[in-house]
């Protein structure tokens, strides 16, 4: 059996997306040593965005593009990065952090763990994943030539990617509980003009149905009760996000979506722990939001440690 690796750093963030980098950027201009922990390649959510239009100083980026520049820069201020880590334990109390590879002993942990698309939790939905239903259509939406595909939900996600697989499928149904959208505005313009677009108001998924693959979904309209059936190939759930919070749920304070609360400066419940980003309860989910986070939470992880550093001199 392989010994494991013990390695001490003054601050680990615990994933690597744009909050995550961006609490690395700040905590290692702070002169504190820090590692950048993530189970998979760095970048985080946008990485799999196709485009974005509302980061300041770019009118247009892709989204990969975007994290690979805050890659960099923290490769700038000499960041350690553990990617591809298969986290086993995570105690925020004695800020330990066990990996398949390495035990990691911190003096300050930052949250950055993100979030994932939340399930519509109907019968189909398990059993089709990769075989028409998809939670990414940057990542799935070319398999979708020539096809019907529909999007579930109403917010910005769900409206701006149905525009994307509109590049690809022939026929685009927007499925929304809702009599409206809650887009922005900007975003509701711009679909109501697309001709490949159909909205399919007051109606929710009951079941995702096929064979091999999908080729029906099962509706109700949430005023008449009238169920329905529309044949599609394809369904993309953007009903939410759910905070990826499972190896730390029950060790400090969240709400009753299981988002942690965090005070102004990002400290949480626990002493000595950050949460900043998608994983924190926050009016608003975004890249700018989340990099404005990470870089809250590094400052006052820093100050945190300089207080502990004068509470031990005395």
């Amino acid at each position: 059996m392989r010994k494991m690796e013990k390695l001490n750093f003054d601050t680990v963030i615990l994933g690597g997306g744009p909050a995550g980098l961006s609490a690395a950027i700040y905590s290692s201009r702070g002169a504190v040593s820090t590692a950048v922990v993530d189970i998979n390649m760095f970048g985080g959510q946008p990485s799999n965005y196709l485009e974005l239009e509302n980061y300041p100083s770019y009118s247009m980026v892709g989204g990969y593009d975007l994290m690979e520049k805050f890659e960099e820069h923290a490769d700038k201020f000499g960041v350690n990065k553990f990617p591809m880590q298969e986290i086993q334990k995570i105690d925020l109390k004695s800020k330990q952090i066990i990996t398949n590879e390495y035990e990691f002993q911190a003096k300050t942990i930052i949250i950055a763990t993100g979030a994932q698309p939340m399930k519509l939790g109907v019968k189909g939905e398990k059993e089709f994943v990769g075989r028409g239903v998809s939670y990414c259509a940057v990542c799935d939406g070319a398999f979708y030539k020539g096809k019907i595909v529909a999007v579930v939900g109403g917010g910005n996600a769900a409206v701006e990617e149905a525009m994307y697989l509109t590049k690809f499928a022939d026929k685009v149904y927007v499925i929304h509980r809702r009599n409206e959208l809650r887009a922005d505005k900007i975003v509701q313009e711009r679909a109501f003009k697309c001709e490949k677009l159909e909205f399919v108001w007051d109606t929710v998924v009951k079941e995702i149905q096929g064979e091999n693959l999908v080729n029906n979904v099962v509706l109700e309209n949430v005023k008449t009760q009238e169920i329905t059936n529309l044949p599609v190939n394809g369904v993309f759930p953007y009903i939410g996000m759910s905070p990826n919070v499972e190896l730390i749920s029950g060790q400090l304070e969240q709400d009753s979506r299981g988002f942690i609360i965090t005070d102004e400066t990002m400290a949480t419940s626990v002493e000595g722990v950050f949460a900043v980003g998608d994983v924190r309860k926050t009016p608003l989910r975004q890249v700018i939001t989340a990099a404005s986070d990470g870089a809250v939470g590094a400052v006052y992880a820093v100050k945190y440690l300089e207080t502990v550093k004068e509470t031990v001199k005395a």
